[in-house]
């Protein structure tokens, strides 16, 4: 007998786990995917290219709120949580949903989802979006680079433009950046990669993705994305956790498993948070990530001309989601406007105009900050306009990218630039 699913995601794992787990496979029948977190992700189509020959039309993407209706039209047996970063009581609220309507409720693990490569895999991962993942991406591949080995970094998914364009993508120039459309979102974790000389993988369709990145590397680094696991069997599992939320590692689904799985726990942020919520994630990295090796680390902010902020009414504009489903009400920017002075952190609520504004009401918990949210070209057009309309003497980005180099501002701006740093032995490259 035939089950019917419907897969409940955000534009990545889910596609990753109908790829891995359903597509082609008899018993299962896809009848619709499901999609929240990322603005106007749904309302396409899982092209039939993609989905394979049991789906000659593709399957439909609807909003997640449709939930309950979906299950009764389509009559479905399972719903498949597909998608990362998201409090565990909410998972069991949402499985709640289906199981009223008569369905099952399952999570894939990573048996099922995890593909194997013929390469050595690095993943860097994490237990809350935001906690510094990029940066230590980055300082993976420079290790890795100084030791002479071919790199390829292979980013989790963010495919929220055409799907049927977006099955492979590789990103190696900033040409690349303009074939692909890329949002705001893609180039804050490709950009800085491709300015180390480091090619990235990213797309729809994993399998093809990581052929063509074994073709090309002696070591392939698992880039991840929010708190997901990594969609490549690890060799070694690198965690990032954030002692400014302290405690969430045993709150966020998968940010727990990813936890459970570490071989390596790197706390970051030692300096900017208190000593207690440090030794809060240690305790637990010693309780619960058993025989994982634990690294200390900052992520120090540094500007060209600090001097220009001293005394200055600044608007600060921050990583999207970090803020967004991250939950933090600030980021780097902000610490770095208050290290260096700033006369006034300018409040852009005010100011924010359409999308930009809409964000502010679903996302309460922004403080005093801009979130860099560009995830189509009218969010783009809104947060410019947000930039331009505030009442600042200049902008400070703390974005990973040269974001004025796809926006048009009327005030000067400065860049807030953040790395990996080891704070201490053993650091980074003698635990891996």
């Amino acid at each position: 007998m035939v089950e019917k699913v419907i897969i409940m995601g955000a534009a990545g794992r889910d596609f990753h786990n109908f790829n891995t787990g359903f597509r082609g496979n008899p018993q299962y029948r896809v009848t619709a995917f499901t999609a929240a977190q990322i603005p106007a992700i749904e309302n396409r189509t899982y092209p039939p290219v993609l989905a394979g020959s049991l789906y000659p039309g593709g399957i439909p993407i609807y909003p997640e709120d449709r939930l309950a209706e979906l299950i009764r039209k389509y009559e479905a047996d399972l719903v498949a949580f597909s998608y990362s970063d998201v409090p565990h009581v909410d998972v069991m609220h949402k499985a709640s949903v289906a199981m009223a309507e008569g369905a099952g409720f399952i999570l894939m693990g990573g048996r099922e989802t995890m593909l194997r490569s013929r390469r050595p895999v690095i993943s860097v991962c994490a237990v809350r979006t935001g906690c510094g993942k990029s940066q230590t991406t980055r300082k993976v591949c420079e290790i890795l680079k100084e030791c002479r080995f071919r790199v390829v970094a292979v980013r989790h998914p963010m495919p929220y433009g055409d799907l049927e364009k977006q099955v492979v993508q590789r990103f190696s120039s900033y040409d690349d950046f303009r074939i692909h459309r890329c949002t705001i979102e893609e180039r804050e974790e490709y950009e800085p990669l491709v300015d180390m000389g480091i090619t990235v993988y990213a797309g729809v369709d994993y399998q093809e993705i990581l052929a063509m990145a074994e073709a090309e590397a002696d070591i392939i680094v698992w880039d991840g994305g929010n708190n997901d696991l990594p969609f490549f069997s690890p060799d070694i599992h690198i965690v990032l956790f954030d002692p400014h939320r302290a405690g969430h590692e045993l709150l966020y689904y998968p940010g727990e498993t990813n936890m459970f799985m570490a071989d390596i726990a790197v706390i970051n942020k030692i300096g900017s948070a208190s000593s207690e919520k440090v030794e809060q994630v240690r305790a637990n990295i010693m309780r619960y990530a058993l025989g994982a090796d634990m690294v200390l680390a900052e992520s120090p902010v540094r500007v060209a001309s600090p001097e220009r902020i001293r005394g200055s009414r600044v608007l600060v504009v921050e990583d999207g989601p970090t803020l967004t489903h991250g939950e933090m009400p600030f980021g780097a920017g902000y610490l770095a406007a208050r290290k260096y002075g700033a006369g006034e952190i300018v409040d852009p609520r005010p100011f924010a105009s359409g999308s930009i504004k809409a964000a502010y009401v679903k996302y309460p918990h922004i403080g005093k900050v801009l979130p860099a949210m560009g995830y189509t070209e009218q969010q783009i057009r809104d947060l410019n306009e947000t930039i331009n309309r505030a009442a600042c003497d200049m902008v400070l980005f703390a974005t990973p990218i040269h974001l004025t180099l796809l926006i048009s501002i009327n005030k000067p701006a400065l860049r807030v630039l953040y790395e990996y740093r080891d704070h201490g032995e053993p650091g980074l490259r003698g635990s891996a």
